[in-house]
Protein backbone atom coordinates (compact mmCIF):
# COMPACT_ATOMS: atom_id res chain seq x y z
CA UNK A 1 0.00 0.00 0.00
CA UNK A 2 1.26 3.75 -1.00
CA UNK A 3 1.32 5.53 2.44
CA UNK A 4 -1.40 8.19 2.53
CA UNK A 5 -3.86 6.63 -0.32
CA UNK A 6 -7.06 6.00 1.02
CA UNK A 7 -9.75 3.69 -0.99
CA UNK A 8 -13.38 3.44 0.03
CA UNK A 9 -14.12 -0.09 -0.11
CA UNK A 10 -17.60 -0.83 -1.73
CA UNK A 11 -19.04 -4.36 0.24
CA UNK A 12 -22.08 -5.05 -1.90
CA UNK A 13 -23.96 -8.33 -3.31
CA UNK A 14 -25.79 -5.99 -5.60
CA UNK A 15 -24.28 -5.12 -8.97
CA UNK A 16 -26.60 -2.34 -9.79
CA UNK A 17 -25.45 -0.57 -6.18
CA UNK A 18 -21.72 -1.25 -6.42
CA UNK A 19 -21.98 -0.13 -10.06
CA UNK A 20 -23.59 2.76 -8.75
CA UNK A 21 -21.78 3.90 -5.61
CA UNK A 22 -18.56 3.16 -7.76
CA UNK A 23 -19.80 5.70 -10.29
CA UNK A 24 -20.72 8.47 -7.96
CA UNK A 25 -17.39 8.34 -5.83
CA UNK A 26 -14.99 8.11 -8.92
CA UNK A 27 -16.93 11.41 -10.06
CA UNK A 28 -15.65 12.85 -7.28
CA UNK A 29 -12.00 11.71 -7.01
CA UNK A 30 -12.53 9.10 -4.72
CA UNK A 31 -10.18 5.59 -5.18
CA UNK A 32 -12.59 3.04 -4.95
CA UNK A 33 -12.64 -0.84 -4.68
CA UNK A 34 -15.31 -3.14 -5.21
CA UNK A 35 -16.02 -6.73 -3.69
CA UNK A 36 -19.69 -8.84 -4.53
CA UNK A 37 -19.34 -10.65 -1.01
CA UNK A 38 -18.38 -10.07 2.62
CA UNK A 39 -15.56 -12.93 2.04
CA UNK A 40 -14.14 -11.33 -0.66
CA UNK A 41 -13.56 -7.98 1.01
CA UNK A 42 -12.09 -9.94 4.19
CA UNK A 43 -9.85 -12.08 1.98
CA UNK A 44 -8.12 -8.90 -0.07
CA UNK A 45 -7.66 -6.81 3.31
CA UNK A 46 -6.08 -10.16 4.84
CA UNK A 47 -3.90 -9.76 2.17
CA UNK A 48 -2.86 -6.37 1.82
CA UNK A 49 -3.39 -3.04 4.31
CA UNK A 50 -6.11 -1.77 3.50
CA UNK A 51 -6.36 1.99 3.98
CA UNK A 52 -9.70 4.37 3.90
CA UNK A 53 -13.50 3.56 5.13
CA UNK A 54 -15.55 0.52 3.97
CA UNK A 55 -19.70 1.04 2.91
CA UNK A 56 -21.38 -2.00 4.03
CA UNK A 57 -24.57 -4.00 3.26
CA UNK A 58 -26.00 -5.65 5.97
CA UNK A 59 -27.75 -8.39 4.30
CA UNK A 60 -25.69 -10.36 1.60
CA UNK A 61 -25.61 -14.54 0.96
CA UNK A 62 -22.98 -16.15 2.62
CA UNK A 63 -21.11 -13.81 5.31
CA UNK A 64 -23.65 -10.58 6.62
CA UNK A 65 -22.47 -7.29 6.71
CA UNK A 66 -22.64 -8.04 10.44
CA UNK A 67 -21.08 -10.65 11.13
CA UNK A 68 -18.35 -8.53 9.21
CA UNK A 69 -18.05 -5.61 11.40
CA UNK A 70 -17.34 -8.31 14.34
CA UNK A 71 -14.50 -9.74 12.26
CA UNK A 72 -13.02 -6.06 11.91
CA UNK A 73 -14.13 -4.97 15.67
CA UNK A 74 -12.25 -8.28 16.68
CA UNK A 75 -9.23 -6.96 14.51
CA UNK A 76 -9.39 -3.27 16.22
CA UNK A 77 -8.77 -2.52 12.37
CA UNK A 78 -8.78 1.17 11.59
CA UNK A 79 -11.34 1.27 9.01
CA UNK A 80 -14.56 3.61 9.42
CA UNK A 81 -17.60 1.14 8.26
CA UNK A 82 -20.91 2.75 7.05
CA UNK A 83 -23.61 0.60 7.21
CA UNK A 84 -25.90 0.61 4.08
CA UNK A 85 -29.33 -1.24 4.15
CA UNK A 86 -32.96 -1.47 2.57
CA UNK A 87 -34.50 -3.25 5.27
CA UNK A 88 -33.11 -1.77 8.36
CA UNK A 89 -34.70 -0.84 11.50
CA UNK A 90 -33.18 0.19 15.26
CA UNK A 91 -32.02 -2.71 16.48
CA UNK A 92 -30.26 -3.28 13.75
CA UNK A 93 -28.62 0.07 13.57
CA UNK A 94 -27.81 0.09 17.79
CA UNK A 95 -25.99 -3.34 17.21
CA UNK A 96 -23.98 -2.00 14.32
CA UNK A 97 -22.93 1.14 16.15
CA UNK A 98 -22.01 -0.85 19.17
CA UNK A 99 -19.80 -3.00 16.70
CA UNK A 100 -18.06 0.17 15.60
CA UNK A 101 -20.15 1.17 12.93
CA UNK A 102 -20.04 5.43 12.23
CA UNK A 103 -22.84 5.65 10.37
CA UNK A 104 -25.86 3.90 9.41
CA UNK A 105 -28.13 4.35 6.50
CA UNK A 106 -31.15 3.17 4.95
CA UNK A 107 -31.70 2.82 0.73
CA UNK A 108 -32.51 4.74 -0.88
CA UNK A 109 -30.28 7.47 0.44
CA UNK A 110 -28.86 11.22 -1.03
CA UNK A 111 -25.89 10.71 -2.68
CA UNK A 112 -24.64 13.85 -0.89
CA UNK A 113 -25.88 12.61 1.91
CA UNK A 114 -23.51 9.30 1.52
CA UNK A 115 -20.52 11.47 -0.08
CA UNK A 116 -20.42 13.58 3.28
CA UNK A 117 -20.50 10.34 5.63
CA UNK A 118 -17.58 9.03 3.74
CA UNK A 119 -15.29 12.10 3.65
CA UNK A 120 -16.42 12.44 7.67
CA UNK A 121 -15.10 8.35 7.62
CA UNK A 122 -11.48 9.39 5.62
CA UNK A 123 -10.94 11.81 7.67
CA UNK A 124 -11.95 9.89 10.92
CA UNK A 125 -9.42 6.74 9.47
CA UNK A 126 -6.79 9.27 8.68
CA UNK A 127 -6.57 10.45 12.21
CA UNK A 128 -6.70 6.71 13.10
CA UNK A 129 -3.99 5.91 11.01
CA UNK A 130 -1.73 8.49 12.19
CA UNK A 131 -2.06 7.88 15.84
CA UNK A 132 -1.24 3.87 15.58
CA UNK A 133 1.77 5.26 13.29
CA UNK A 134 2.77 7.36 16.58
CA UNK A 135 2.09 4.41 18.43
CA UNK A 136 4.73 2.20 16.25
CA UNK A 137 7.29 5.00 16.74
CA UNK A 138 6.70 5.18 20.19
CA UNK A 139 6.96 1.25 20.63
CA UNK A 140 10.13 1.36 18.74
CA UNK A 141 11.88 4.34 21.28
CA UNK A 142 10.64 1.85 24.34
CA UNK A 143 12.55 -1.00 23.12
CA UNK A 144 15.79 1.37 22.87
CA UNK A 145 15.71 1.65 26.32
CA UNK A 146 17.66 -0.54 28.80
CA UNK A 147 16.26 -2.53 31.55
CA UNK A 148 17.74 0.18 34.01
CA UNK A 149 16.24 3.32 32.00
CA UNK A 150 13.01 1.05 31.96
CA UNK A 151 12.56 0.45 35.24
CA UNK A 152 13.57 4.50 35.96
CA UNK A 153 10.72 5.04 33.50
CA UNK A 154 8.11 2.50 35.06
CA UNK A 155 8.83 4.66 38.03
CA UNK A 156 8.82 7.80 37.08
CA UNK A 157 5.29 7.44 34.93
CA UNK A 158 3.85 6.14 38.45
CA UNK A 159 4.87 10.00 39.94
CA UNK A 160 7.36 8.69 41.81
CA UNK A 161 10.72 11.59 42.80
CA UNK A 162 13.99 10.90 42.30
CA UNK A 163 14.72 10.01 45.90
CA UNK A 164 12.18 7.40 45.98
CA UNK A 165 13.51 5.48 42.95
CA UNK A 166 16.73 5.78 43.93
CA UNK A 167 16.20 3.98 46.73
CA UNK A 168 13.75 1.39 45.20
CA UNK A 169 16.44 0.66 43.02
CA UNK A 170 19.58 0.56 45.16
CA UNK A 171 21.13 3.45 42.96
CA UNK A 172 22.06 7.10 44.02
CA UNK A 173 19.78 10.38 42.90
CA UNK A 174 23.06 11.48 40.26
CA UNK A 175 22.63 8.15 38.69
CA UNK A 176 18.58 8.72 38.50
CA UNK A 177 19.03 11.64 37.77
CA UNK A 178 21.33 10.47 34.47
CA UNK A 179 18.77 7.67 33.59
CA UNK A 180 15.70 10.26 33.49
CA UNK A 181 17.98 12.41 30.91
CA UNK A 182 19.09 9.74 28.73
CA UNK A 183 15.33 8.28 29.10
CA UNK A 184 14.53 12.10 27.74
CA UNK A 185 16.78 11.76 25.07
CA UNK A 186 15.69 8.48 23.86
CA UNK A 187 12.06 9.10 24.06
CA UNK A 188 12.37 12.54 22.26
CA UNK A 189 10.03 13.77 24.95
CA UNK A 190 9.58 17.48 25.20
CA UNK A 191 8.71 17.02 28.96
CA UNK A 192 7.91 15.10 31.80
CA UNK A 193 4.21 15.83 30.74
CA UNK A 194 5.32 14.70 27.24
CA UNK A 195 6.70 11.16 28.50
CA UNK A 196 3.84 10.24 30.82
CA UNK A 197 1.85 11.08 27.88
CA UNK A 198 3.75 8.84 25.25
CA UNK A 199 3.75 5.65 28.04
CA UNK A 200 -0.03 5.88 28.40
CA UNK A 201 -0.57 6.14 24.67
CA UNK A 202 0.62 2.69 24.28
CA UNK A 203 -0.61 1.08 27.41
Amino acid sequence: MSEGIQHVYIVDDDAAVRDALAYLLASVGQSVRVFESAQAFLEHCAGHECCGCVVLDVRMPGMSGMEVLQRLYEQEAALPVIVITGHGDVPMAVEAMKLGAIDFLQKPFRDQALLERIQYALEQAATQQQARRDQDIIRQRLAELTPRESQVLTAVVEGKANKVIASELSLSQRTVEIHRARIMGKMQAQSLANLVQMVMQVR
